[in-house]
């Protein structure tokens, strides 16, 4: 439920994700679901102490961003810069790692250097000809911090990349899948002729399988089933996670579901 609700009331969010935490607080994705909306009703304190949690219960970095910040929000760029620089940014994944460097970049801001916080943004994912889901917000913190500069014309450039970087992942819903940006042309990476060959030829061996193949697939095919009812069956961590978020109500009560 909090998770639908954060973007169009982010308040009614934070009181679903309180009323989760108060049931199952030991559970890691409730702490980090608490933390992510007291961040978007600004309560840039708890949402610090939540995801402080969150990292300890599930021993990830994948909020680090909005733990800088949140030290931000609270007033202490220094401690958001020291919170930014005690994780190894090599084991991140790209969007995290991605999202590290703004929140970096904005703390830079926060205590006047923009040179630095310039510096922040200089990283191998900033390269104004590819997009991803990552790049309209890189392209455009970097656009924010040379008009700071002054530096009116590569202001202008970055924002036109942030523009068309937006423009270009609007229209072609790929993902995470590289696009190259040429003004107006978008090209996509298709798969080559040779995969399309392999699958072929996966077909050919499968029609010149030996016979009682198909038998021993069928026995495979009822143990999976078995599995899959047993698994069915019991409700797991996440089943339970989304019923004390009221989840699981909301899609009985949808006649589509």
């Amino acid at each position: 439920m909090a998770s639908r609700l954060i973007d169009e009331d982010p308040a009614l969010a934070h009181e679903h994700a309180l009323a989760a935490s108060r049931r199952a607080g030991r559970i890691a994705i409730v702490r980090e679901t608490l933390g992510i909306t007291a961040y978007a009703t600004g309560d840039f304190a708890l949402a610090l102490r939540e995801l402080r949690t969150y990292r300890r219960i599930s021993g990830k970095d994948d909020q680090i961003a909005l733990m800088v910040d949140s030290e931000r929000g609270i007033g202490r760029s220094d401690r958001a810069l020291e919170t930014g620089r005690a994780v190894d940014r090599s084991a991140l994944d790209t969007p995290v790692r991605v999202a590290l460097a703004i929140a970096m970049s904005g703390a830079r801001l926060d205590q006047g250097d923009l040179e630095l916080a310039l510096g922040e943004l200089e990283i191998p994912e900033l390269d104004p000809d590819r997009a991803f889901e990552w790049s309209p917000a890189l392209f455009a913190a970097r656009a924010a911090v040379l008009e700071d500069l002054g530096r009116t014309d590569e202001a202008e450039f970055w924002a036109h990349r942030a523009e068309v970087a937006a423009e270009a992942l609007g229209v072609d819903e790929a993902g995470d899948e590289e696009i190259f940006i040429e003004d107006s042309l978008i090209e996509g990476e298709f798969p080559d002729d040779e995969d399309g060959a392999q699958s072929v030829a996966a077909a050919t061996s499968d029609d010149l399988a030996p016979e009682g193949a198909e038998e021993e697939s069928d026995v495979e095919e009822e143990s999976a089933s078995d599995d899959d009812a047993s698994a069915e069956a019991d409700p797991t961590v996440e089943d339970e996670v989304r019923e004390l978020l009221g989840e699981d109500e909301v899609e009985d009560s949808d006649p589509e579901a």
